[in-house]
């Protein structure tokens, strides 16, 4: 079983006011583990009492910096700069721009276990107001959310919470307190779904498209041969507001009953009945034409009942084929494009609404194969944008054809005066 890890571009940043231990710069890609960042926090924290502020942002990401953060040196469209400026008059600072994230990763939990304190959560107003005391650790938690409002994009509510983030600052620095101030995020903004090398394959390999599972058709069988075959992605039945029926016609799907009435040697009739009470019959025959000298099969009729709901539709005026051809079609409907037309004798045929999606049915000229013979489309080859498209052109080749014929018409002169000789008259009889 092929194993991906997540891992979260997350930024950890430590802005303070007093030194914190070294810590060697991260190697370009390198990803900080929870157990590196917990071996640095008992370093940074393990002895005297220590005043954390915690800005936990519901998101964070080092994207977001980069997106937001000011491009080409332009810091006035920058999102972070009370964050800019901590950074830059801080005497001591770390960055992690990547940490390894899972679901039960909690930043407060782990400042909590590290200072021995419980958290307190405090806003910018409140905190002026809070009385700290430098003899013992405290932990004060400031929650900032992220894009999740529909009314500001995300650079506003970043911006905003980065002025929050300046108020808070400003307030430590008026108490004249020593603080050490983390920006993170509770989760990441974005992550990336990294699959180990051990996993994959070494080497070159063609890139090939991934072809999509085909399900076997309704097949009924007669003396150990296929009589009949019936596939539809999807059909589906609706009468008024209330949905009958949504489900594909295939082998692997259907749960039911199927039926086959002969009436005749050309004449066909299959019936699908469903365990929900629903019933579709398909009457199909086959006919000799001797203008093309070959047998071509029809779809008669469509019927459908529904406890005491009834409907039937005529569909051999478009659904046909020759014989030893399959048919097939994107959509039979009884409504849009409407292959299925409705019976003037049955009343109830306009309160139903039933279509095929990717229909494709045959009942003569089978093989004892399971696939279908030459499907005979629906849709012919010169639909009407094909042919606005070659009337276009043609009646373009005609206009040019016009115009080079007027100019291979036009005579150059040939007489020309001489100004050192007689004038040329050109008598009125000619």
């Amino acid at each position: 079983m092929q194993l991906n890890h997540l891992i979260s571009q997350f930024i950890f940043i430590f802005f303070l006011m007093f030194s914190l231990p070294p810590l060697a710069s991260p190697a370009a890609g390198h990803i900080a583990s929870y157990e590196q960042l917990s071996a640095y926090l008992t370093s940074a924290f393990s002895s005297g009492s220590h005043t954390v502020l915690l800005f936990l942002q519901d998101k964070l990401s080092k994207d977001d910096f980069t997106v937001f953060g000011g491009v080409f040196g332009n810091k006035e469209d920058s999102a972070f700069k009370n964050i800019e400026d901590a950074m830059q008059s801080s005497t001591s600072k770390v960055t992690l721009p990547a940490l390894e994230w899972s679901g039960s990763f909690n930043m407060a939990a782990l400042l909590q276990e590290k200072l021995g304190v419980s958290p307190v959560l405090v806003d910018a107003d409140s905190l002026s107001h809070l009385s700290i005391k430098t003899s013992v650790s405290n932990l004060l938690l400031i929650n900032l959310p992220y894009c999740s409002s529909l009314q500001k994009s995300c650079k506003e509510v970043l911006h905003e919470n980065d002025e929050i983030i300046g108020k808070v600052l400003s307030s430590m620095k008026a108490k004249n307190i020593p603080y050490t101030a983390i920006y993170t995020g509770f989760q990441p903004s974005r992550m990336i779904s990294e699959t180990p090398i051990s996993d994959q394959s070494v080497g070159r390999s063609l890139l090939q498209a991934v072809e999509p599972e085909v399900k076997p058709p309704i097949m009924f069988n007669v003396s150990g041969g296929p009589c009949i075959m019936l596939w539809a992605q999807k059909s589906h039945c609706q009468t008024g507001s209330e949905l009958t029926m949504d489900r594909p016609c295939s082998a692997n799907t259907y749960l039911g009953w199927i039926t086959l009435h002969v009436l005749f040697f050309s004449h066909f009739r299959l019936v699908l009945t469903y365990q929900s009470g629903f019933t579709l019959s398909f009457s199909m025959s086959k006919r000799f034409y001797s203008v093309s000298a070959r047998e071509w099969f029809s779809l008669d009729a469509v019927e459908l009942q529904y406890f005491n709901l009834s409907a039937s539709y005529i569909a051999s005026r478009d659904i046909y084929a020759p014989a030893e051809y399959s048919f097939h079609c994107q959509s039979v409907a009884n409504f849009g494009d409407a292959l299925l037309r409705t019976n003037t004798t049955d009343t109830n045929s306009s309160e139903w609404r039933l279509n095929f999606v990717d229909f494709q049915i045959q009942g003569f000229g089978l093989s004892d194969s399971t696939n279908f013979s030459y499907a005979s489309d629906c849709a012919s080859f010169f639909t009407p944008a094909i042919w606005m498209g070659l009337v276009t052109v043609l009646l373009t080749l005609l206009i040019l054809v016009y115009g080079l014929h007027m100019i291979m018409q036009i005579n150059t002169m040939d007489r020309f005066d001489d100004p050192k000789g007689p004038s040329i008259s050109v008598p009125q009889s000619e």
